[in-house]
């Protein structure tokens, strides 16, 4: 596929998450193109939540990369874990439910997997932590959210930036990695792969 923009400025999204482009566009970044990648999301056999945060966003590029030759991809992945154990995205309601449960009074992790692959090939990955703490939670208050429909598609289970924001009273680290992408860790990362954004 022809890139549009001039060398250097093209940059693709690797991801459908309205959460992500929306972060990127409070920093002024907005993706020339979006490209969601589709790929197998289980986990592999005692693989640390860390490394698969990364393994997913780095495949999400990858696959993506290959479509759109000469532009710069950006890909992430958000992995919710307590301890080794990895909250990936609740199935239904009653898994929904379990993963507060477990994440209620308690702290956990969300691990952010980042990915840029520059026209000339080069891949730079990263993982951002950000420790998460929830308070306690009632019954109704589970309840509730549930009802939200809010879990649905959320690793973990909740979005911190919306109704879920009154569980935690504590956060570690960068809160739009919670949201779904540590902005400033990416514009890092686009900056050292050479990436620049197009003048207004």
């Amino acid at each position: 596929m022809t890139e549009t923009g001039p060398a250097g400025t093209t940059l693709v999204l690797a991801s459908a998450s309205p959460r992500r482009k929306d972060l990127l566009a409070q920093v002024g970044l907005a993706p020339d193109l979006i490209s969601a990648a589709d790929i197998d999301e289980t986990p592999l056999p005692r693989e640390r939540p860390r490394d698969l945060a990364v393994r997913l966003a780095v495949g999400k590029a990858t696959v993506v990369a290959k479509d759109h030759p000469g532009a710069f991809v950006l890909a992430a992945d958000t992995v919710v874990a307590m301890g080794l154990r990895v909250l990936g995205k609740p199935v239904n309601a009653d898994q929904a439910r379990l993963f507060l449960e477990k994440l209620s009074g308690r702290r956990h992790s969300v691990i952010g997997g980042i990915c840029v692959i520059a026209p000339d090939g080069s891949c730079r990955q990263q993982a951002v932590i950000t420790k998460v703490k929830f308070k306690r939670l009632t019954p109704q208050d589970i309840d509730a959210y549930i009802a939200s429909d809010e879990w649905q598609g959320k690793a973990g289970g909740y979005a911190i930036q919306g109704l879920a924001g009154a569980f935690v009273p504590w956060i570690s680290g960068s809160y739009t990695n919670v949201v779904g992408l540590s902005l400033s860790d990416t514009v890092n990362m686009l900056t050292g792969a050479g990436y620049h954004r197009p003048s207004s």
